[in-house]
């Protein structure tokens, strides 16, 4: 095992990462931007070194700046979490030619799953489906144009190199195609700098299904079952569960046995996610693989007991996997819940601040995966994850039932957050009926809904309010001090509202 290891990330995966490396006794070193001086993963870490200033671009992004440290630092290896440059095939050669081990696939792995469409035709000769089209990348709207013709309308706008659910857009004629690949173009420039796109047939309706599986590298191939991710927003995901619900054994065997050929077919090293669109068929088409430690990966820890950091970290030692596909054993059910710092009342505007109240729920079967602590400071600068809500059961009803109970008990003040969006996704009767699909959220007016009712609440609150207030003057208090804080009240009420909004 590693002595020890460099955390090229922040936020609460650095924090997951460094609790695993405490359990195998290996050392960790933390980075950190100016804003993130007073971080949780940097007081837990071993050593922190500044890496940048606040701009990602400058400091968790700099994968020179990242190796640098790693050298400097004298650490054997280097986790990259999820997010920033976890996929990116130029720091795991970095990585290679300094010396230090990468916590991941090979460089040629992250190469090749980072090109959707190559990795298409070496799945297609695994004989594992596909969407119909993808095979060519577009950097111009004439040869997009083109081949949804051929595809016929509707057709899926999908950046080619990565993107984790960025990128996508829908389109049902030529004109929402050229304006989604305008779109999609200068969205993938932004965030990876490569525009290219590639076009492929809609699947309508859709379940978005994963497989998590792990690979010594050697030829030696495990599936640790599936996880439902359908509950998106724009393409990204909200909550995840796993089993998939009504998925029979026979679909369940045949997406796990996929998912190992494709994993077998990239000679993949280390664990990974490969990810699949199922029709109300249940055939299964691949979407793409995540060549790094998922956000949701929680989840299949939960059922299957097995630490997948710690999977990470022995693979990349050298240690390789010391049990077989039959030795996999999935109990009950489990669920995650991504509480984001954002406002769902308002499209989903990003919040930072500091965190003035934190209340995390309890019992049987939960877990908080999070960096947060009272008197953090959430910074702009960055994803808005906050933390992850996790609860494991006996199936997926006491599951959702044991979440609905966590969520109600959790409380965050400081920031605006998603909480009530998850209360609100978990208690809708299409839900609890698992009537799911990736249009889950469009199709049951979730967003407007909910927006409705919070204006509903926040209107009755300063009705009771005001109510109050004509009580009190009605009972003969003249003093000005006492009609003054008779009047208050309304305006206490509507004060009140943004710590409201995250209780209903």
């Amino acid at each position: 095992m590693f002595k020890s290891v460099l955390i090229a990330n922040r936020g609460e995966i650095a924090v997951r990462i460094i609790r695993t490396c405490k359990l195998l006794g290996v050392k960790t070193v933390a980075v950190y931007s100016d804003v993130d001086v007073n971080a949780l993963h940097v007081k837990l870490a071993d050593r922190a070194v500044r890496i940048g200033p606040a701009d990602p671009g400058d400091s968790y992004l700099n994968i020179d700046r990242l190796v640098q440290t790693a050298v400097d630092a004298g650490v054997d290896a280097l986790h990259p979490g999820y997010g920033f440059v976890s996929e990116n095939w130029n720091l795991a050669e970095t990585c290679r030619q300094a010396g230090i081990k990468f916590i991941g696939p090979k460089p040629r792995t992250l190469v090749i799953a980072g090109n959707t469409v190559d990795c298409k035709r070496i799945v297609r000769k695994a004989g594992v489906p596909v969407i119909e089209g993808g095979e060519t990348v577009f950097y111009g709207q004439e040869g997009a144009l083109e081949a949804a013709h051929e595809l016929g309308y509707p057709v899926l706008l999908k950046a080619a190199f990565g993107g984790g659910g960025r990128g996508i857009r829908e389109a049902a004629d030529d004109r929402q195609l050229l304006q989604g690949f305008k779109l999609a173009s200068s969205e993938m420039k932004r965030s990876l700098g490569k525009a290219g796109l590639f076009v492929e047939k809609l699947i309508k309706p859709a379940r978005h299904i994963e497989v998590q599986v792990v690979s010594d590298g050697s030829g030696k191939v495990i599936q640790l079952g599936e996880r439902e991710c359908s509950i998106q927003r724009r393409h990204q995901k909200l909550l995840e569960m796993t089993p998939a619900p009504g998925l029979d054994e026979s679909a369940r065997a045949r997406v796990g046995e996929y998912a190992v050929n494709i994993a077998k077919a990239l000679s993949y090293e280390n664990i990974g996610t490969i990810e699949f669109l199922m029709d109300s068929n249940h055939n299964f088409y691949f979407i793409e693989v995540n060549s790094r430690l998922q956000v949701e990966h929680p989840v299949t820890e939960m059922v299957t007991g097995l630490d997948l950091v710690k999977e990470q970290l022995e693979i990349a030692a050298g240690e390789g996997i010391d049990y077989d596909q039959t030795d996999v054993e999935i109990n009950g059910a489990a669920m995650e819940c991504r509480i984001n710092a954002e406002d769902p009342a308002s499209g989903f505007a990003p919040s930072s601040g500091r965190i003035e109240k934190l209340f995390f729920p309890g019992g049987a079967g939960v877990r908080i995966d999070t960096a947060l602590y009272p008197g953090y400071e959430v910074p702009e600068y960055y994803d808005s994850l906050l933390a992850k809500l996790i609860v494991r059961g006996k199936d997926l009803e006491e599951v959702r039932k044991r979440m609905v109970i966590a969520l109600d008990e959790f409380e965050i003040e400081g920031v605006r957050t998603t909480i009530p969006l998850q209360r609100f996704i978990l208690r809708h009767e299409e839900f609890s009926k698992w009537n799911l699909d990736v249009l889950f959220m469009q199709r049951n007016r979730i967003i407007e809904s909910l927006a409705e009712k919070l204006s509903g609440e926040k209107a009755l609150l300063a009705e009771r309010g005001a109510a109050i207030a004509a009580v009190i003057m009605e009972s003969g208090w003249t003093t000005q001090a006492q009609r003054t804080s008779a009047t208050s009240i309304p305006k206490q009420a509507a004060r009140k509202e943004a710590r409201f909004s995250d209780t209903v």
